[in-house]
């Protein structure tokens, strides 16, 4: 991808001007051929390790092997690569670095991911909310009636949590059009293997105020592993390596990515995700017979939201089989919801049972 000194001054006069001049912390040098004895470590791995371990060695920054194996399973360069601790780092850097506490604003669509809010609070930057229609679709004329000159970032999450539902592509792209030259636009794709709508990865040389958001916690099953991506334009990228903490992705860490990236690996991957997403039209076509479920809402993603009769109810009922599900009642638009994960064939059986789905 390639973008021009217009739209690099574009995307660099959204951002904080101290940290468009901020000299970036300097990191010891990485240099896997050379001994080290400029970082401070100590030279023997810890006792419980093997002789071969090199816990003892501060990591790479951004691991070059893990950038150019995400590159290529995205489809796109390593400059346009941040790796970060799960989506929630790359949600936390851009409010870092785009928006002034006590002037600039956010605009966020709820019900949505609650951690778009929760960063710029903690940054001091206002949050504008355009809540999500009657059947969640994505009021695109209110987010860009909200569009004023204090605005730095529109948060869309596609498919959405925890609605489960993809915003429609054509209101996406009306945000976008009508954001360039004023904001970012972040779409977050934490489950986009799930669903059948496309990744808006291909439209990132369309627009280079678009920023997109993965991660390895959901489709590939390394959720402890905290690892995940900002793909963005490289104007955008350099600026956040400014600001990511020196050493942020722990070796065991980027390995076991690495790892799942491989195509062996990836396969399985496939194959996992063809399973869940039958198990939950299975588990869909179940629970819409429950007595204690008024609707199930169609998802694109690896769960379910559930209207429920009475939310409190159906979270103990689900308990005494010894299964959580996630309480959204009380909360903006969802009343008494339930968002249960997809499980395993067992633990959806379960489900079911707990439920009285019947037959």
């Amino acid at each position: 991808m390639s973008t021009t000194s217009t739209d690099n001054e574009a995307i660099l006069s959204l951002a904080r001007p101290d940290i468009v001049a901020l000299a970036p912390y300097e990191h010891a040098l990485y240099a896997p051929t050379l001994e080290r004895l400029h970082a401070n470590e100590l030279p023997w791995p810890p006792h419980s390790e093997s002789p071969g371990s090199s816990l003892h060695r501060y990591p790479e920054p951004q691991p070059a092997a893990l950038v150019a194996a995400l590159a290529a399973h995205y489809g796109v360069s390593a400059e346009q690569i941040l790796v970060g601790r799960g989506s929630d780092e790359g949600i936390d850097l851009l409010t870092r670095a785009f928006c002034r506490a006590g002037y600039d604003a956010v605009v966020t669509c709820p019900p949505t991911f609650g951690m778009y809010a929760v960063a710029a609070r903690i940054q001091g930057a206002e949050v504008l909310s355009v809540p999500l229609g009657n059947d969640y679709s994505l009021d695109h004329a209110g987010v860009i009636a909200a569009l004023d000159r204090r605005v730095k970032l529109v948060w869309l999450c596609s498919p959405n949590n925890p609605t489960g539902n993809t915003l429609e592509a054509a209101s996406i792209r009306r945000v976008l059009e009508a954001a360039r030259g004023r904001a970012l636009v972040v779409v977050d794709e934490a489950y986009i293997e799930f669903s059948t709508q496309p990744s808006w990865i291909g439209a990132l040389s369309d627009y280079p105020h678009l920023i997109i958001l993965r991660t390895l916690s959901k489709a590939q099953g390394l959720a402890g592993a905290r690892i995940g991506t900002v793909i963005a334009s490289p104007t955008v990228i350099r600026l956040l390596r400014k600001i990511i903490p020196p050493y942020a992705i722990a070796r065991p860490a980027a390995v076991a990515a690495e790892q799942a990236l491989q195509p062996h690996n990836r396969a399985i991957a496939l194959e996992r995700i063809t399973r869940i997403c039958a198990e939950r039209e299975r588990l869909r076509a179940a629970l819409a017979r429950s007595p204690w479920v008024k609707h199930v809402y169609p998802s694109a993603a690896n769960f379910l939201l559930l209207a429920t009769t009475n939310a409190r109810s159906v979270l103990e009922r689900l308990q005494a089989v010894s299964l959580l599900a996630r309480d959204f009642s009380g909360k903006p638009a969802l009343e008494e919801a339930v968002r249960l994960t997809v499980g395993t064939p067992e633990q959806n059986d379960r489900v079911i049972a707990a439920l009285e789905c019947g037959t």
